[in-house]
């Protein structure tokens, strides 16, 4: 491996950040520990040859198309000079090979960093150095964003500087309603790369070796990244790139994605194929070292600077501050600064919960099933039954030491799964693979599938004196329950009732003493719950879209209620709202 000068500007900023010279998030840190791991892994062999190459094309044929500098300077027509840390995603991307072959040890990869830092422009400059690195293979990149018009971005910068290079004519050009792609032959190969919008319904017949997925946290299906994704199977070096920002729905792919992307960073998941550059601010930790999710100092310039990976090039310090300080005074402009300025995801405006506050309450705890069966535990049960064929949901719900626990399962019929997570982009696989939701072989709902799960946890050691229903909903759920000699007790769906077990859920998880067993499930109908206060602290609560779904949360409430009600009843209930 010969050296070069982009090789000394890679390894300044790695040791630089490793070192703490240099204002890092804790993310960006494990990426530049993790690729001096890479550097002495013998599985792996570092070649710094394509990276040059891909470096030396951009910054030799490529121009700004539009900005200035810092003190005023216009940046129109002036080549563009890659930043250390993009030269760092080139090195790791296009540097390491699986030891004695030829193929690229990195397939995938998920870069996230906030608005303003040149990610547009990133991603235009990496598809056109990729597209020639891999023109021997008749490269062919996509460029796809939920949008069009984001992708056209990228194009339309490609299609600047071909005039500027003087070699439009050199490639046949389409830029209309049906297609926008530049395609010719360049230096003994070909090349392809067109922008298109994430539609995997017209998607079914792409083919390439490269795919650059913008902005990601727009993208309402999985499938339309995947479908990218699965595009690539016919080559052997294939690279599919998430470029994106934060966004505002924890229930999204791209949110789960940046979750995975921590935990391959941290050492708590392996993934050798995928390589990670997350720029975001430091979320701050409690006394036990515990993050508080959302919680951001976000006024502190130094997280500002960990945020983003251009401050003092192209994010003025003090525009960021002045923002900072506009959003601390003018609540209804702090989600968009937390969400584009410093990558932190935030709730849906419409959501009545801050999903954060149940993930850091979650956190505290690790009982697994077989802990919690063993616990001295009055378990309270309740249920959500579909009408017909939807999502059924049932929950337990105890109270251990002052922190309250629910555990929850849900039920679909199999023949409506694959159309249904689709359509309302519901994650019922992601469910079904974690054991958080059975499959039926019904049609419509079964209520004896819901019944057998009460037995199984009776029959694991679970002790259950109560469980609420309203049988107006399911008189033969109610009637099969007491066949199996479970107390039931019927309990009407009105929102003055449900009151108390919503309240009762919000102020334990506020208070850090609410554990749902890390169940995806009952995060995602936690967060698509939209409520409505009414008089004397009552609230009334709905689904936030049509298309969403909330059983698993309102199982749990009903359950909780059902424990509220039974310990009430025995004189033991406590005033838990002056606790």
């Amino acid at each position: 491996m010969s050296e070069s000068k982009n090789h000394d500007v890679v390894m300044k900023y790695v040791n630089s950040i490793v070192d703490g010279k240099k204002i890092a998030c804790i993310e960006t840190r494990e990426a530049c520990v993790r690729f001096l791991n890479d550097l002495k892994n013998e599985k792996y062999t570092f070649d710094i040859g394509d990276a040059d190459f891909v470096i030396d094309i951009i910054e030799t044929t490529l121009v700004h198309t539009k900005g200035e500098k810092l003190d005023g300077t216009p940046l129109m027509k002036t080549p563009l000079l890659l930043e250390p840390w993009q030269k760092f995603i080139i090195y790791n991307l296009l540097g390491f090979f699986n030891k004695g072959t030829i193929i690229r040890r990195f397939t995938e990869a998920f870069i996230y960093i906030p608005r303003k830092n040149g990610k547009t422009t990133f991603i235009a400059a990496l598809s056109w150095g990729l597209a020639l690195l891999y023109r021997k293979s008749g490269s062919s990149v996509y460029i796809t964003s939920a949008a069009l018009t984001q992708s056209k971005q990228s194009f339309n910068f490609l299609l600047y500087n071909l005039k500027h290079m003087k070699e439009i004519k050199s490639f046949r050009i389409l830029n209309n309603n049906q297609e926008c792609s530049i395609e010719g032959s360049k230096l003994g190969g070909d090349i392809y790369i067109r922008a298109l919008a994430a539609n995997p319904d017209t998607q079914d017949s792409l083919n390439c070796n490269i795919g650059i997925a913008d902005e990601i946290h727009a993208y309402k299906k999985p499938k339309q990244y995947n479908i990218i994704k699965e595009a690539m199977k016919a080559y052997s070096n294939k690279l599919m790139i998430g470029i994106t920002t934060a966004g505002d729905n924890v229930n999204s792919f791209c949110y789960n994605r940046l979750t995975y992307c921590q935990k391959v960073l941290n050492g708590t998941v392996s993934d050798e194929s995928m390589f990670i550059f997350i720029t975001k601010a430091d979320e701050i930790k409690d006394d036990n070292g515990l993050i508080k999710k959302g919680d951001i100092d976000y006024t502190n310039p130094i997280e500002h600077e960990k945020a983003n990976p251009n401050y003092g090039v192209s994010i003025r310090s003090e525009d960021i501050l002045s923002d900072a300080i506009q959003a601390q005074n003018d609540p209804q402009q702090r989600k968009d600064f937390l969400a584009k300025s410093l990558n932190i995801y935030t709730s849906s405006l419409k959501a009545y919960f801050d999903a954060k506050e149940f993930i850091y309450s979650d956190e505290k705890y690790n009982w697994t099933i077989k802990d919690l069966a063993k616990l001295k535990i009055e378990w309270y049960g309740g249920a959500d039954l579909s009408k017909m064929h939807d999502l059924t949901a049932a929950a337990l719900y105890g109270n251990y030491n002052g922190v309250d626990i629910v555990i929850t399962h849900g039920w679909f019929p199999v023949i409506y799964a694959h159309n249904k997570a689709d359509e309302d982009a519901i994650p019922l696989f992601g469910w079904l693979d974690s054991g958080q939701l059975t499959l039926t072989n019904t049609p419509t709902t079964n209520y004896s599938d819901v019944v057998k799960w009460f037995c199984d946890m009776r029959k694991l050691g679970f002790k259950i004196p109560e469980i609420s229903f309203d049988k107006k909903f399911g008189r033969e759920f109610v009637t099969e329950m007491k066949a199996n000699n479970f107390r039931v007790v019927d309990q009407p769906q009105y929102f003055y009732v449900k009151s108390e077990g919503f309240r009762r859920i919000e102020k334990q998880a506020k208070d850090g003493k609410f554990y749902y067993l890390s169940s995806e499930a009952f995060l995602y109908c936690l967060q698509n719950v939209r409520a409505i206060e009414k008089t004397d602290d009552m609230i009334q609560y709905e689904k936030t879209e049509p298309n969403m779904r909330i059983d698993y949360f309102d199982a749990a409430v009903f359950a909780c209620i059902t424990m509220l009600n039974h310990l009430e009843r025995k004189g033991k209930a406590r005033s838990w709202v002056d606790e």
